[in-house]
């Protein structure tokens, strides 16, 4: 079993809202994640992210790869 760290969509048409989670590579998009380990508000000015530095990170550990867009955004707004 694979696990990706990948964005699931929610709010409404033309207002996306995103949650950072933790699931299946093979769960369609909106599926059941395993863990939830933040979100991201494109919508906002400046965007808005809170991500959860210590899942992340296990995650990370356990094997886990993130997406090309989940990559970019713990890039941007992780502390080393």
């Amino acid at each position: 079993m694979a696990v990706k760290l990948k964005l699931t969509r929610l709010g409404s048409k033309k207002h996306p809202f995103y949650r950072v989670v933790a699931a299946n590579d093979e769960t369609r998009r909106d599926g059941r994640p395993l863990e939830f380990l933040g979100f991201y508000n494109p919508m906002t000015s400046p965007e808005q992210v809170k991500l959860d530095a210590d899942k992340i990170n296990a995650w990370l550990a356990r094997g886990a790869t993130p997406t090309d867009t989940v990559r970019s955004l713990i890039k941007k707004h992780m502390k080393p």
